[in-house]
């Protein structure tokens, strides 16, 4: 495993691109997007992303970004999930994480460091993962639909209406996006609200301006919806730590 510092960057993008080597991305402060040809994923304050070997992706960050990075050989990412996902951090691997970033990249690893680098991997594969993927449909009058809602949070418009938009009939619309997604068109517009709203209160937007922005009647109803997804207000979901 090589490991990378902690990184302190404001709001920026990086195009496509993949790596040789599996990478586990840790956020403690701010929020990374990472999009993949198969959705998107949203890592807030004390969450990981774990990216396989060869992957595609494009990340942007938001707010003041703080954490680290571990890459994985290769050989070393069997057995560890197929797919980008994030990830729960335990203490024993933010406590080894940071210790490996301390080592020597240019140098081979000692025998003391090799066994601390398997707990890690091991801490990877079993690691609980987050639900805080949204999948992405390629059929494209979805595609269509969804990127518009994506664009419009707030929209008040019904599924009839997003249907007609997309030049579909109601149940086409219901049938497709199950179908491509596992989720429902009403689970999969909660989730986009829910990307939206991470994004918007790690930059440092009010609750207030959160639910305005998603076309809730008030804050107290978009708290209810958040503590409904994530088990928690939005406030103690960024500050709580693993």
């Amino acid at each position: 495993m090589a490991p990378g510092g902690e990184r302190r960057l404001g709001a920026r993008e990086y195009d496509w691109h993949h790596h040789v080597r599996g990478q586990v991305f840790c956020v403690e402060a701010g929020l990374i997007h990472v999009q993949t040809s198969q959705g998107s994923w949203l890592l807030p304050p004390h969450r990981a992303g774990w990216m396989p070997d060869g992957v595609p992706h494009k990340v942007s960050t938001s707010g003041t970004l703080s954490g680290w990075t571990l890459f994985v050989a290769p050989d070393a990412c069997e057995g560890l999930p197929p797919q980008p996902c994030v990830i729960g951090i335990s203490d024993v691997l933010q406590v080894l994480a940071r210790r490996a970033a301390d080592w020597d990249k240019q140098r081979p690893m000692a025998p003391d460091q090799a066994r601390i680098a398997a707990v890690i991997r091991d801490e990877i594969a079993r690691a609980p993962r987050e639900s805080l993927h949204l999948p992405m449909p390629r059929d494209p009058r979805m595609v269509r639909v969804t990127r518009a809602l994506l664009a419009e949070p707030d929209s008040p418009r019904t599924l009839d209406d997003w249907a007609a938009f997309g030049a579909m009939s109601p149940r086409t619309m219901r049938r497709l996006i199950l179908a491509e997604t596992g989720l429902t068109f009403a689970q999969w517009r909660q989730q986009a609200q829910l990307t939206h709203a991470l994004e918007m209160l790690a930059g440092g937007a009010g609750v207030a301006d959160v639910a305005d922005a998603l076309g809730y009647a008030s804050p107290s109803n978009f708290i209810a919806m958040f503590r409904r997804a994530f088990g928690d207000s939005p406030a103690r979901y960024f500050s709580r730590r693993r």
